[in-house]
């Protein structure tokens, strides 16, 4: 009889003891309403990234054809993807905390590690870009103006449209056209028309100063990419915060809701 009160005493001692939902200052009622603010937070902040991800697709694409790698196109999709987890990881997480689900807590929490390794790396990736771009568009952006002008529809159309924008004739200098494929096949031409001060048709058979631009387009166009870029790395590393704090929260109030009693 005294080994089983022995026994009995022995479990008493080791199990831990069920606390309240408000014992203590980190509560599950608190944890609740902090995840429910982060959510309202969270929500914003993804509508903001892939706000700035479609705005890369949509306005500043353009360009991307004359880009010797796909990484500037690459950042801009993981931060679009990234935004786009904020309206469903943000009803996931309600969901969660209203039926207090250990398994929904879990799911939330394992997806908002993802966003933050999504916008993370989509920064850092624009950081590192925004350094390696300027000797990548040297090396060939000059090729890509001269191997494929004329022949390729979108880059004829990017170089039309970056020569008119930027003002700037040629990758390098306006007589670099001289030796495109372009130039081949109409002698009389010099230049695009696109590089005219004042565009128009067959404008480009006079490479005089008075009538073309004359100074080249790659400095221009690498200022506009890293500009750009920096903004993509500010947003990317500066949003992959915001999951941290939801990500611990989260991953407090799982272990909690199984300690607590109603």
């Amino acid at each position: 009889m005294a080994e089983k009160k022995d026994g009995a005493a022995l479990l008493t001692k080791k199990a831990k003891p069920r606390k309240s939902r408000d014992a203590d200052c980190c509560s599950v009622n608190f944890l609740k309403c902090v995840l429910h603010i982060f959510n309202v937070v969270f929500l914003f902040a993804g509508i903001g990234v892939l706000a700035v991800g479609a705005w890369t697709v949509a306005s500043r694409h353009r360009y991307v054809s004359l880009l010797p790698t796909p990484t500037y196109a690459a950042i801009a999709y993981l931060l679009i993807l990234a935004g786009a987890l904020g309206v469903p990881l943000a009803a996931l997480g309600c969901c969660g905390l209203k039926t207090e689900n250990r398994t929904s807590l879990l799911c939330y929490t394992y997806f908002l590690l993802i966003s933050f390794i999504l916008e993370l790396g989509a920064g850092g990736l624009a950081y590192y870009y925004e350094v390696a771009v300027e000797p990548e568009l040297r090396a060939e952006l000059n090729n890509t103006f001269l191997g494929n002008y004329a022949l390729d529809t979108t880059v004829t159309e990017a170089v039309d449209r970056m020569q008119a924008e930027f003002k700037c004739c040629g990758a390098v200098r306006p007589s670099d056209w001289r030796y495109s494929a372009w130039h081949e096949h109409d002698p009389r031409l010099l230049v695009p028309d696109s590089c005219c001060k004042t565009a128009s048709s067959r404008c480009g058979v006079r490479d005089h100063p008075s009538n073309i631009h004359t100074h080249g387009c790659i400095r221009q166009f690498t200022n506009h990419i890293r500009d750009h870029l920096i903004i993509l790395a500010a947003v990317g590393v500066g949003m992959s915060v915001i999951p941290i704090f939801g990500f611990l929260f989260s991953c407090v109030l799982y272990v909690k809701i199984k300690h607590v009693i109603d």
